[in-house]
């Protein structure tokens, strides 16, 4: 306790997050950009909900307006700022709080995607940390309510993993990691940037394909021909990560030389990826679940497309590696984006990719 906490972005990890801090006692102000989503917070407080085994809880919360943070110049700083944006909206966000932050106050990235350096960039290395929410699966349904599309990992799965851009476990990373276990199963980890590429590689396995088929995870899985091109995707974005040197940690609960060597086309691997992605998505309730960027899609947002798929890409392009089935979903996206192309599986299906 004592640490005066920050969450930009309440939406839904951010706000799911938050919520648990702030139901555990912790000093926590949110701060969004949605009108609505404030004052519902304001006026009925923060609901969370799962889809099983979780009790709801609804939590009074400080909910300020963005444009209200100036007030904070009139109050004690914050020690900890979570942003929780979409990561195209991460500069101006990191720069927005930078001024409201104690002078041993630090941000952490607890964002899809490679935020790190754009933090940085902003408030300096020294004071940057990052925070993996790791398949948290969580949606904003409505305004001041976030719904969680299963129950808790606990020891099944570790949802959060905290850790410095250095590599070394500190008592301020450890601090963050405490208060994200209020949430769910937390760690502290010396390996940020091997976590942040299987994060992606994660991500850059089920987002786009949802986004532009309008298809729940289910249904991708269940299908062969979209479920081996999540393999595809998978094993480039892999590939790309060992180039640049990550040691990156099991992906969906799996290997990832076994996803890597699947989406090369090895019968082994696939039998072996095929079963373990078939018996997920086959649990009670399984893989229901819309990934962000699929929610985006239903929503009207911008998707983090760019930043996700693309950003694999540009990786890629930097180390001499080929990445087509990443350039054609982020192209696909992007077109579906635009409105030029309504979502349907069929531009995944008609692809034809050596």
């Amino acid at each position: 306790m004592g640490n005066r906490i920050a969450i930009i972005g309440a939406g839904a990890v951010g706000g799911y997050a938050g919520a648990h801090m702030a139901q555990a006692g912790e000093d926590v102000t949110f701060v969004d950009m949605w009108p609505e989503n404030v004052e519902a917070m304001r006026s009925k407080g923060l609901r969370i909900s799962h889809i099983k085994d979780v009790p709801e809880f609804t939590v009074p919360v400080r909910a300020i307006h963005l444009t209200e943070l100036q007030h904070v110049s009139k109050e004690k700083p914050f020690d900890i700022a979570f942003v929780c944006v979409k990561s195209y909206d991460t500069a101006w966000a990191t720069l927005m709080v930078k001024q409201y932050l104690s002078p041993g106050g630090f941000v952490v990235s607890l964002q899809n995607c490679m935020n790190e350096e754009t933090v940085a960039g902003i408030v300096g290395w020294g004071r940057t940390l990052g925070a993996i929410a790791s398949s948290i699966t969580v949606d904003l349904c409505e305004p001041g309510h976030v719904r969680r599309a299963s129950g808790k990992g606990g020891a099944a799965h570790t949802v959060f993993r905290v850790g410095e851009v250095h590599g070394r476990i500190t008592d301020r990373a450890k601090e963050v990691t405490r208060l994200v276990a209020y949430s769910d199963s937390a760690l502290t980890t010396p390996n940020l940037w091997g976590e942040r590429w299987s994060k992606l590689v994660t991500n850059g396995m089920a987002n786009g394909l949802s986004a532009c088929t309008g298809l729940v995870s289910k249904e991708i899985l269940l299908d062969d021909t979209l479920r081996a091109f999540t393999a595809r995707l998978g094993s480039e974005a892999i590939r790309v990560g060992q180039a640049l040197g990550y040691t990156l940690e099991e992906i969906h609960h799996i290997d990832p030389e076994v996803i890597a060597r699947a989406g090369e086309g090895d019968l082994a691997a696939r039998h072996e990826y095929d079963e373990h992605r078939l018996a997920e998505a086959r649990k009670p309730g399984g893989g229901a679940h819309r990934p962000s960027m699929g929610q985006d899609m239903v929503k009207g947002r911008r998707t983090e497309i760019e930043f996700i798929n693309g950003y694999i890409v540009d990786k890629a392009q930097s180390i001499g590696l080929a990445t087509p089935a990443n350039a054609a979903l982020t192209d696909i996206v992007k077109r579906v984006e635009r409105g030029e192309l309504q979502p349907d599986p069929k531009h995944i299906k008609e692809l034809r990719l050596n």
